[in-house]
């Protein structure tokens, strides 16, 4: 890998308009690859093609803290499919801007389509649905995942996240590190994991594909799932997600769609748990469990 020099204002090859890309092959990947090591040395948290004088339509980002954490995102191609009206502010910087920062107003939701360094085509919305806090050699991550439930393009785009998340899942599990990831996974796993199942064979959230995820992932995969680790029988107290509509929360209709997901290790040392409705936060209630696990 090369570092590249990092063209600044006013060059003004800056404003050149990128192109397509049409190829992604062994050239390609050099040029990803010298982006990546120059965004890092610079240090920044992403690079254009057309910031390195190549006008060209790819971004690469990594917004890893340390170079442990590291995660690069490679965009060739992105675009923009929807963009939301709520705003989001930020203080920013440029790497072609040097030492110049200020305070950007952009869409707080986007959902990007493009090509991967595979050239494989995904799409991701992105709107902050993974964060991970590193203990050591515990991974503790907060994450959420996509809802299918209001249109069946939500629901394709649903399946491609999981299908995108699952190797990283993997991944993670082949690092040797510990991991809890708890959060909204909107899925229920089994019949006894939501009131009416058989009113939502067919509905998003409890569709055979998605359960079928879910299997694979505490199956093969060899993640565990934690609260019925401890609690495999458990029916209506297991519910953590309620419906807003009609009396849902009042008469229990519920889903438990909420997890604590951990690696064997630590899913070991879990000593029991709850889900915590002394009081209401939200349509969920939030997942508790006890850990006999030093940091």
């Amino acid at each position: 890998m090369a570092l590249l020099p990092i063209v600044t204002l006013p060059d003004p090859r800056l404003r050149k308009i990128s192109v397509p890309v049409s190829q992604v092959d062994a050239e390609l990947h050099r040029l990803l690859d010298d982006m990546l090591e120059t965004m890092y040395a610079a240090p920044g948290i992403g690079l254009a093609a057309i910031q390195v004088a190549v006008p060209k339509r790819i971004v690469v980002i990594d917004i890893a803290k340390t170079e442990e954490e590291r995660a690069p995102l490679f965009l060739i191609n992105p675009e923009i499919l929807w963009a939301s009206e709520e705003l989001s502010s930020y203080q920013e910087g440029c790497l072609s801007v040097p030492d110049y920062y200020e305070d950007v107003k952009r869409p707080a939701r986007v959902r990007v389509r493009h090509l991967d360094r595979n050239g494989q085509a995904q799409e991701f919305d992105a709107e902050g649905r993974y964060v991970e806090a590193r203990f050591k050699q515990l991974s503790v991550i907060s994450v959420y995942m996509p809802s299918g439930s209001s249109s069946p393009e939500r629901q394709e785009a649903k399946y491609r996240y999981l299908d995108s998340f699952l190797p990283h899942l993997i991944q993670l599990k082949k690092s040797g590190r510990e991991i809890v990831l708890r959060g909204d996974v909107n899925i229920a796993h089994h019949e006894i994991d939501l009131k009416n199942w058989k009113g939502n064979v067919k509905n998003s959230g409890f569709l055979p594909e998605e359960r079928a995820w879910l299997t694979n992932l505490f199956g093969k995969v060899g993640y565990v799932d934690v609260y019925r680790k401890i609690e495999p029988e458990a029916g209506e107290a297991c519910y953590t997600w309620w419906s807003n509509r009609g009396q849902a929360y009042a008469k229990n209709v519920g889903w438990r769609i909420d997890y604590q997901i951990a690696t064997p290790g630590i899913a070991n040392s879990a000593q029991n748990t709850s889900v915590y409705k002394t009081e209401r936060f939200s349509d969920h209630a939030p997942l508790v469990v006890d850990y006999d696990w030093s940091i």
